[in-house]
């Protein structure tokens, strides 16, 4: 038999399955691989056997073969213990981010490369265009679904070597073409949230790992109105689960998270009329990460992001002597949340990412003198 030109990521949902489609449609040599990153803990949420069992079923509909990896272990040190790390910190980290570098494009890449393929393919919605033996990592056409938020972290060594076969497709088209070869992944509903928690209540997970530590919520001029079940299970800007009743003296309108001060056990809580809490206009990153491998100068203006899904906004950008970023937003900034990522763009080119360090929001501030 002979080796195939690409393996395709084959996660048991309907945009890996289509992306196997447009390959093989291109007359690619194809196999599938289903990914294992997180094992069973026996808590009934862990969609990993339906999801491998719709996998199967994709490649034997699309008559291709399919390989099998557990990279739990992997994920577990190179994903997880950090999630938790900086959960501890009180931080917001994104293990999407880190799943895509140390698993998807990292370890998948390398079993690709064993099993004889010069190239990975996988359901996300982006694009790759080499330019003078330069590749660039691309939003893809259908906005709406646009990962390159996620995909940052991305270097010329994967890009050169990775497929994104609906990065000029729209997701209604996807569905339309998953149906019409009948893959049973076709009305599957998209995965969220993430993924080793499932459906489950996020504050039950991570209370398996993390110590509930009880403590005081606060107004920001220190009027203590009820009391949290950790600050790490809270982020900025969150309004759900905040349980605060009525107040007397405070006014019907709901209440945000405002900040978080992690060494003190507090929970700064405020209403819509202390928004300007969660505004800022300027932040601080850790070291930068370039998709092309270094920065288009030592300061420059471009489009940033600091959510999944925000419209960007221009920001002033200057690079610091170890490789973190100053950033000066045009306008200011809603729950801009330290542990996310900053993401940079020239136009639909991603140009890299960094963790958001900290952030000037007024509350920030004064927790930090």
């Amino acid at each position: 038999m002979s080796k195939p030109q690409t393996i395709v990521g084959l996660s048991g949902g309907v945009d890996s399955s289509v992306a196997a489609i447009e390959l093989l449609r291109q007359g690619e040599s194809i196999a599938g691989l289903f990914m294992q990153n997180w094992e069973d803990d026996g808590s009934g949420d862990c969609r990993a056997e339906d999801d491998r069992r719709d996998a199967v079923a994709v490649a034997g509909k699309l008559g291709i073969p399919i390989h099998f990896r557990n990279f739990s272990g992997q994920y577990w040190e190179g994903v997880f213990e950090h999630f938790l790390a900086e959960y501890a910190r009180g931080r917001t980290p994104n293990p999407d981010i880190l799943c895509n570098r140390e698993i998807k494009f990292k370890y998948f890449l390398d079993a690709a490369r064993e099993l004889g393929a010069s190239h990975i393919a996988t359901g996300h919605y982006a694009r790759v265009r080499e330019v003078d033996g330069e590749f660039q990592l691309l939003r893809a056409a259908d906005r709406s679904k646009d990962q390159t938020y996620f995909l940052h972290q991305l270097g010329q060594a994967q890009l050169s070597a990775t497929k994104f076969p609906l990065g000029e497709m729209l997701k209604t088209r996807v569905r339309e073409i998953a149906s019409e070869h009948e893959l049973a992944t076709a009305a599957k509903k998209d995965s969220t949230g993430i993924c080793f928690i499932g459906e489950r209540d996020f504050r039950t997970f991570l209370s398996q790992y993390l110590p509930v530590r009880e403590g005081e919520m606060q107004t920001p001029s220190g009027r203590v109105i009820g009391q949290h079940q950790g600050v790490f299970f809270y982020t900025l800007g969150q309004r759900e689960g905040l349980h605060i009743g009525g107040m007397r003296d405070f006014p019907q309108a709901p209440w945000f998270v405002v900040g978080k001060d992690v060494p003190n056990n507090i929970l700064y809580v405020d209403q819509c009329l202390g928004e300007p809490f969660l505004q800022s206009t300027e932040l601080r990153s850790e070291p930068m990460h370039w998709v092309r491998g270094v920065a288009p100068s030592q300061s420059f203006t471009c489009l940033a992001q600091t959510l999944y899904r925000q419209t960007p906004s221009e920001a002033n950008v200057t690079l610091q002597d170890d490789g973190s970023l100053h950033v000066e937003f045009a306008t200011p900034q809603r729950a801009v949340t330290p542990g996310q990522s900053l993401v940079l763009y020239d136009g639909d080119v991603c140009l890299g990412g960094a963790v958001i360090e900290s952030t000037n929001a007024p509350l920030e501030l004064k927790l930090a003198a």
